[in-house]
C-alpha cells in the first residue's frame, strides 16, 4: 500500500540506477570535456592575473576560480544538462555552492594523502580530481539542473 503523501505520484528508480543510465553516461562525457576547459581556463587567468598584472595571490584565485565556474555553468546549462527548469541566477548559485563543495573535498582528500601517504603532489591531485569531479557532477545532474 502506498503512503497518503505519495498519492498520485510517480515514484524514481534509486539514485544508482538512475546515474547508470547511457544518458548519464554522455552528459558525464560532456561535463569531462567542459571540466577539463574550465579547469585550463582557471590556470590562464590565475596566470595572467599573477604574472603579467602582478595581482596579489589570493584575489587571483578567487578570481580565476570564479571566472572558470561561470564558463562551466553556462556550458552545463547549454550543453551538459540542455532542458533544465531551473532559473539561471539560482542555478548558478547553486553551481557555485558545488564547487565550494569540491573545493573543500580536494583540499580535505589532498591534506589527507600528502599526510598520510608516500603520493606523489601532483598525482594526488589528479586522484583527488577524479573523486571532486564525480561529485559535483552528481551534484549538479540532481540537485541543480534536475536532469537525473
Amino acid at each position: 500500500m502506498e503512503p497518503p503523501f505519495l498519492a498520485g505520484h510517480t515514484r524514481k528508480p534509486p539514485l544508482l540506477y538512475r546515474l547508470f543510465k547511457p544518458r548519464v553516461g554522455w552528459m558525464l562525457a560532456r561535463n569531462t570535456v567542459v571540466s577539463t576547459g574550465a579547469f585550463l581556463v582557471g590556470l590562464t587567468v590565475l596566470w595572467l592575473l599573477v604574472e603579467q598584472f602582478a595581482m596579489n595571490e589570493i584575489v587571483a584565485t578567487g578570481i580565476s576560480f570564479v571566472i572558470p565556474n561561470t564558463l562551466h555553468y553556462i556550458l552545463g546549462r547549454t550543453w551538459i544538462f540542455k532542458g533544465t527548469d531551473r532559473a539561471v541566477t539560482t542555478g548558478w548559485l547553486l553551481f557555485l555552492i558545488n564547487g565550494i563543495i569540491g573545493l573543500l573535498i580536494t583540499m580535505g582528500a589532498m591534506a589527507l594523502l600528502r599526510e598520510y601517504t608516500p603520493i606523489n603532489l601532483y598525482v594526488a591531485r589528479i586522484l583527488v580530481s577524479v573523486i571532486a569531479g564525480l561529485t559535483m557532477f552528481v551534484l549538479n545532474a540532481v540537485w541543480n539542473f534536475r536532469r537525473v
